[in-house]
């Protein structure tokens, strides 16, 4: 009898430490995570505060802000330096362009970017949507919103709803504004710090493609978790080397696979920025602009997150993203 207990007893104790050692090492792993690009993109125009709040109302984990400065030194929230696919700036400012016919954000006030309606993203040289399926252009009256005011109705939204929706914001050319004389890595955190996202552990993530840009942000002091976006292939070098002063990498659909589904070196890419510490956040997954090698949308958020094993990605669509995630594999 007393062997059949023994016997009990250790299988328990087996089952209770199988049952642990799982616990620990699920909790050890860091849960997946939506980013809304450009907010609810698919929805509503680019990086709108209807959009936002959209996103939010999804549940998305973090909201994207591609940011800008005007003239006068204000963060504005616009995809591009530029704001003529996104505005009305040529008919309300004709004139007012560059020499290569482009309107920059840099050479407009706020208040008179504040002027603008905001419209769902053309091709510039035609005219026509790019993503014809989405918001009509030129419907509803939208206007750009500066960063400030993003964070406040996010950060409001947070105390109203008991939820922590984090920020994802992004430095948009930051050597253009250099040129123009404007500290921009400096005045973001300096916002950032107003907002109260100044530790590693804050609810945000700062990304660029100007890696010197991050690292000058390493050398303000700041311990906010940074993600070096990339659009060209890196060896297991350069990897090492952003692993100095990044937390993540943000790499181009394109540099994971190909359009028709193929594994670029078997995915070496993210094998290697985890064997780093890197978390990986590719861009950009539509739903109106899949790869061929996909039939369905939720297939290819699955592969991504699943397969591929990706800890979170960027998509216009992040509703369809969230019911991925909570469904599960």
């Amino acid at each position: 009898m007393r062997k059949n207990k023994n016997a009990v007893l250790l299988a328990v104790l087996v089952s209770i430490s199988v049952f642990l050692f799982a616990s620990l090492a699920s909790a050890a792993e860091a849960p997946k995570v939506v980013i809304a690009h450009r907010a609810a993109s698919g929805y509503l125009p680019d990086h709108t505060l209807p959009a936002v709040a959209m996103a939010y109302a999804f549940g998305t984990h973090f909201i994207e802000q591609d940011v800008a400065l005007t003239k006068d030194g204000i963060f504005v929230v616009i995809h591009d330096v530029h704001l003529d696919s996104t505005t009305n700036v040529a008919e309300v400012f004709p004139g007012r362009h560059r020499e290569d016919g482009r309107y920059y954000v840099i050479d407009f006030t706020l208040e008179e970017i504040k002027s603008l309606e905001v419209n769902e993203r053309i091709n510039v040289k035609t005219g026509e949507a790019v993503f014809p399926g989405r918001f009509p252009v030129g419907a509803a009256r939208f206007e750009m919103p500066t960063l400030e005011e993003e964070i406040e109705m996010i950060q409001g939204l947070n105390k109203s709803t008991g939820l922590n929706i984090g920020i994802y914001p992004e430095l948009k050319n930051p050597a253009l504004h250099h040129k123009e004389g404007f500290e921009m890595e400096k005045m973001l955190l300096e916002v950032l710090t107003k907002y109260g996202y100044t530790s590693s552990d804050s609810n945000v993530f700062v990304q660029c493609f100007d890696h010197d840009s991050l690292i000058k942000l390493r050398e303000l002091g700041t311990e906010l978790p940074l993600v070096a976006l990339l659009n060209r292939a890196v060896t297991a070098e350069d990897l090492d080397y952003i692993a100095t002063f990044a937390d993540g990498i943000g790499p181009s659909m394109k540099l994971i696979e190909t359009d028709g589904g193929e594994p670029v070196d078997d995915w070496a890419l993210v094998k290697l920025a985890h064997e780093r510490g890197l978390v990986v956040h590719p861009y950009t997954l539509r739903k109106d602009s899949m790869p061929s090698a996909f039939q369905d949308f939720e297939e290819l958020l699955e592969h991504y997150y699943y397969e591929i094993g990706v800890d979170g990605l960027f998509t216009d669509f992040p509703d369809l993203a969230m019911k991925v995630l909570e469904k599960g594999k």
